[in-house]
């Protein structure tokens, strides 16, 4: 169970760490530190991928936790 577990959540760190990388591109060090000053709002494949990221993050919460519990 423990082997099972710990599986899942290095395929869920991978993602995770893809789907940020994808969401960091294109973005310079002018917009990292508040550099745009307009109101930009994601749209279709960004905020998909932005969607997917709380998901997989929360889903690597709660596996991290039990990876605890049955260790």
């Amino acid at each position: 169970m423990n082997n099972i577990i710990t599986i899942i959540q290095i395929i869920i760190s991978i993602s995770l760490i893809g789907l940020i990388l994808i969401q960091a591109q294109g973005t310079g060090l002018g917009r990292a530190f508040g550099g745009e000053s307009f109101y930009y709002s994601k749209r279709g494949v960004e905020k998909v991928v932005m969607y997917l990221t709380i998901v997989l993050s929360f889903l690597f919460f709660v596996v991290s936790i039990l990876n605890v519990l049955f260790n």
